[in-house]
């Protein structure tokens, strides 16, 4: 695989080759790739976690469970105006 960088990039890449983090282009290249790898893992499990509590927090709902939102706005709003903050 060849891959064209113009000057700024590959003078970034050489100058991470010399300050040792890396011993060459490929290494830099094959690290860039690692961490993108897991990048994209880690959105994909945030995703999974947020619709796994997005269908618990439904399913709790539905079974009569949790607070509907304009009542708790309105308690927070009362609870300002109550401690003489402006809501």
């Amino acid at each position: 695989m060849n891959i064209s960088l113009p000057d700024p990039l590959r003078a970034q890449v050489q100058a991470r080759i010399d300050s040792g983090h890396y011993a060459s282009a490929s290494d830099y290249v094959r690290d860039l790739i690692r961490r993108d790898q897991h990048a994209i893992d880690d959105e994909a499990r945030w995703l999974r976690d947020l619709d796994a509590s997005i269908a618990d927090s439904l399913a709790e709902m539905r079974a009569g469970g949790g607070i509907d939102l304009d009542t708790a706005c309105d308690a927070v709003l009362a609870g300002l105006a109550a401690d003489g903050r402006p809501a």
